[in-house]
């Protein structure tokens, strides 16, 4: 397959995926579990929605890796990984707020986000009717219009964030907020980082912040925003909550200006 194909079959399981999570969300969300902290749950949905995704991959692409959020990863033999979270944004899901997806990349290279390499991803939010994809080199997409970040923030940039679950964090990234407001017309807070990203890479949103964030999270919505002309970057890589920033080139810069005081940019 060439990264074109790729690309579709990404947009293919997402889709089939995408479905199920909203047909499981109509029938009753059950609790699974919690995860790092109590209100970090997950559902018996992500589960079964990442098996899907699994399963059809195994099928498909026998000889690629996998980095799932729910099951981990397994080493592949085609030096091709695909980094799947099934169900980002599991609260909105649980609480039925449309505002979940599920992402699916695929990056060459070793499995790590400083070291891989974007080939294509698609991000499905079946609560809400839409799909995005991209192909590098080939552009973003959404609904047969290519997406484009926006370039000019005249009235101050339209910004998503998001916060941890610790409580412990709450404080550093409502400070953190504060700094962000100087550049800001306004902040949006919707809960799934691969939503945020999208809307990015849509010009829904001007920029995104965000601590802490796994790889499942941002790896489809990274390759969105880049291939739709903006630009991605994690900071402070040795911290416990490392940094992610997304945005057009100049809202890129002004956030990576604010977060990290290098005024070059990344």
């Amino acid at each position: 397959m060439n990264a074109v194909d790729l690309g579709a079959l990404a947009a293919d399981i997402a889709r089939e995926a995408g479905e199920l999570a909203r047909r499981r969300r109509a029938e009753g969300v059950s609790l699974a579990a919690t995860k790092s902290t109590l209100a970090d749950i997950v559902t018996e949905a992500d589960r079964e929605v990442e098996q899907l995704i699994r399963e059809r991959l195994r099928t498909e692409r026998p000889e690629d890796g996998f980095l799932g959020e729910e099951t981990g990863a397994e080493q592949g033999k085609s030096g091709l990984t695909w980094v799947v979270d099934p169900i980002d944004g599991t609260v909105n899901y649980a609480y039925g707020i449309g505002a979940y997806s599920v992402s699916i990349a695929v990056v060459e290279g070793e499995p790590a986000p400083e070291k891989w390499q974007g080939v294509a991803a698609a991000v499905s939010a079946p609560g809400l009717g839409e799909l995005f994809t991209a192909v590098c080199g080939e552009g973003a997409w959404f609904d047969g219009i290519r997406l484009a970040v926006n370039t000019e923030t005249p009235a101050g940039a339209l910004l998503g964030t998001g916060f941890g679950y610790d409580p412990a964090t709450h404080d550093g990234d409502l400070a953190m907020v504060r700094r962000v407001m100087t550049i800001a017309r306004d902040l949006r807070r919707m809960g799934s980082a691969a939503i945020d990203l999208s809307y990015v890479a849509a010009g829904r949103l001007d920029g995104f912040f965000e601590r802490g964030l796994n790889p499942w999270d941002f790896a489809a919505g990274a390759i969105l925003v880049q291939e739709a002309g903006g630009r991605v970057s994690r900071l402070e890589l040795d911290a416990p909550r490392p940094m992610l920033i997304a945005g057009g080139p100049a809202v890129y810069e002004q956030l990576h200006t604010i977060i990290s005081g290098d005024s070059a940019g990344a």
